[in-house]
């Protein structure tokens, strides 16, 4: 976990975060993105606000794994394709959406951007997976999803960046820092994710760090 400028930011593990901050009226707020494989209790609070699903692949989508941060006032904003499955939970509302939505949740300012690949066959543009730009205790942050370098990327402009480095179905750590020093271009703060549970590892997230040359990296531990 790091506690960055009034923002507390936990791995929870491949894509999956879980962020605490304040929304544009200075409430407390607690936002998770694609849970998987919780570590047992740590983050099993259901004490969401709102939750972030990129895509319905089965390591972003995990029906098992919402069940422990999910409670009646919880908003799930995702990809249209989990729409059907999300039916299956007992929550206050979820809403799919499709890159270039923009919408607000309980006063957090939501962008919906691309995420896809451009040489590969596991996340095809057409496919309406997702990646989001969000605002929280005033930094604008970018889960950029299951992605490749696209041309997308270069609008975002956040302060914070997630970015997957693991290669086989996203982005090598090359390519990422690639985006990241040429596209991206964070103002303050880049963190690497996918890798250490279903393809990468830490050396993954390393590499990527010792690329990066444009913006601060921190590799987290899971929490």
């Amino acid at each position: 976990m790091i506690d960055y400028n009034g923002i507390e930011i936990y791995w929870t593990g491949h894509d999956g975060y879980r962020i605490m901050g304040t929304d544009g009226k200075n409430r407390k707020k607690t936002v998770y993105i694609d849970p998987f494989q919780l570590s047992s209790g740590h983050h099993n609070k259901n004490d969401a606000d709102l939750v972030l699903i990129s895509h319905n692949h089965f390591d972003h989508m995990s029906l098992e794994d919402l069940r422990h941060v999910i409670n009646k006032q919880t908003t799930i904003v995702a990809a249209w394709e989990c729409i059907e499955q999300l039916k299956l939970l007992e929550l206050k509302e979820s809403k799919g959406v499709k890159p270039d939505d923009k919408l607000s949740i309980d006063d957090i300012p939501l962008e919906i951007v691309y995420a896809y690949n451009t040489n590969k066959k596991f996340h095809p543009k057409d496919d309406g997976k997702v990646g989001f730009v969000f605002t929280m205790s005033g930094q604008r942050m970018y889960h950029a999803g299951d992605t490749d370098i696209i041309p997308e990327m270069e609008s975002v402009k956040p302060d914070i960046a997630f970015v997957p480095v693991s290669g086989t179905y996203v982005m090598t750590a090359k390519e990422a820092a690639q985006a990241v020093n040429e596209i991206i271009k964070p103002k303050r703060l880049v963190i690497p994710m996918h890798y250490g549970s279903i393809v990468g590892n830490e050396k993954d997230a390393e590499n990527f760090r010792d690329l990066v040359s444009t913006c601060e990296t921190k590799i987290l531990g899971r929490d």
